[in-house]
């Protein structure tokens, strides 16, 4: 494999296929997809473009090169939502953006991204502002804080306050907290089990996951309601998907389908952000010289202040370095396709519903894409250096008409939450804590125990 510039033409190919080694009889690949997935998946390059795994009886196929990633992506007629990640996700999603097919995502598209338009993010900022401010008051010098779960709890108020409006987001947000980690780690578990069985038996995990969806589900039919009866636009994301109209057919959302756009982006919204910065601040932790030249331009950007909406495009440094960090830990590890119609790819012919597993973390840790791709290098997006990074190398949100619909409101949130966190407070690692990727719906870090200290 290659690399080249963003400038020039997919190369001619022959292109490699491969079956990934280490299947075992029955249950194929399983195992090593339970127990070290990004380990395994970060190997299979090295065998080809194209490689074939088995998840229990089912195949799928991993793409290793970013022009097939793209003709993917890119195609989402021919490569459309599926899979069996995606397919335990329906009961929990519904029919929202991440789970409906192609045709009526089309339609859903259109109909939530108003309320992503760019005019509304100064508002929603003033949220990500005042709990970002919130949380960095909210720190003891010298006292150890899980970082992890304090950014799933931060991210989890910017996300219902910009849901929902402030008298109503405050009583959901512990709800939300409780449910939501019990929710995604159990979604996980169903997804990897190849058999379906694990979902049926009678334990306690399972009795939690069942109780915190209900709890989950009950919380959003009472929001949904409650808005229909008031009928007022609250300058919210749910008052926008409840007055979206289709701008070719006229249409609007029905309460069932406003439900399932807000579950899917409470999933989306709070667990990746939160894990991006959770990795963002371990990174830093471990890397004093980026650390400084972060706290540098805060200080002089923000001259002591809180930053806002308006300071973002001079805030350069701090947007490369959360860039970087999801180049490393992108929350969206792993998605699926499935073919809805006989195709060909990579040069391999693909009968309808073949699996397709997406995987930006084996894309980013490529070192034939990425020079030195385990180190920690903020400067590689410089854009004298970013030109040399091919569409397709990066996805963090994705690509094609399924990329994140929220990409722009994340990137706020994270660069407002760092440069608030960075004008206050360095992080310093507790010693002896072993940190490292749990690839579950997200990336993550799992317990992030670190040490504030005020600069």
């Amino acid at each position: 494999m290659s690399t080249r510039t963003a400038h020039q033409q997919p190369e001619t190919h022959e292109w490699r296929f491969a079956t990934a080694p280490g299947g075992l009889p029955l249950i194929g690949h399983a195992v090593l997809m339970a127990r070290r997935p990004m380990e395994f998946l970060s190997s299979l390059p090295a065998h080809g473009d194209l490689v074939e795994l088995r998840l229990g009886p089912n195949r799928a196929y991993l793409p290793c090169h970013p022009d097939l990633v793209q003709q993917v992506l890119l195609n989402a007629r021919v490569y459309d939502t599926g899979g069996p990640v995606k397919e335990k996700a329906r009961p929990i999603l519904g029919n929202g953006l991440i789970t409906s097919d192609w045709a009526d995502h089309r339609r859903q598209r259109r109909l939530v991204q108003p309320a992503f338009h760019t005019s509304r993010l100064p508002t929603y900022a003033e949220v990500m502002q005042d709990e970002s401010g919130a949380e960095a008051l909210a720190w003891e010098a010298g006292r150890a804080i899980d970082v992890n779960h304090t950014m799933q709890a931060l991210t989890a108020r910017v996300t219902a306050r910009a849901l929902f409006s402030t008298e109503i987001a405050g009583n959901a947000v512990a709800e939300i907290q409780h449910c939501l980690p019990i929710i995604v780690h159990g979604a996980y578990r169903q997804a990897m089990d190849p058999t379906g069985l694990l979902a049926k038996l009678p334990l306690a995990a399972n009795r939690r996951f069942d109780e915190a969806l209900t709890r989950m589900h009950r919380l959003i039919d009472q929001m949904v309601e409650g808005y229909r009866r008031s009928d007022e636009d609250r300058g919210d994301l749910l008052s926008a998907l409840l007055t979206a109209e289709d701008p070719e057919t006229g249409g609007r959302l029905n309460d069932q389908e406003v439900h399932d756009q807000v579950m899917t982006l409470l999933l989306a919204g709070i667990e990746t952000t939160a894990s991006a910065l959770a990795w963002t601040f371990h990174l830093l932790g471990g890397n004093p010289e980026v650390e400084a030249a972060l706290h540098a331009e805060v200080d002089e950007v923000l001259a002591g202040r809180p930053p806002v909406y308006a300071d973002i495009p001079r805030l350069d440094y701090s947007r490369r370095v959360f860039t970087e960090a999801l180049r490393l830990y992108p929350p969206a590890w792993l998605y699926t396709r499935t073919t809805t119609e006989a195709t060909e790819l990579g040069g391999r012919p693909l009968p309808p519903n073949s699996d397709i597993l997406i995987s930006p973390y084996v894309l980013h840790h490529n070192a034939e894409l990425f020079k030195d791709p385990e180190s920690f290098d903020p400067d590689r997006w410089l854009p004298e250096r970013a030109k040399d990074v091919a569409r397709g190398y990066y996805l963090p949100f994705g690509a094609g008409s399924r990329k994140c619909i929220g990409d722009v409101f994340g990137m706020t949130e994270a660069t407002l939450a760092l440069a608030t966190i960075a004008g206050r407070w360095r992080l310093r690692p507790v010693p002896g804590a072993t940190i490292r990727p749990r690839p579950h719906m997200s990336l993550s870090s799992g317990p992030l125990p670190m040490v504030p200290e005020p600069r």
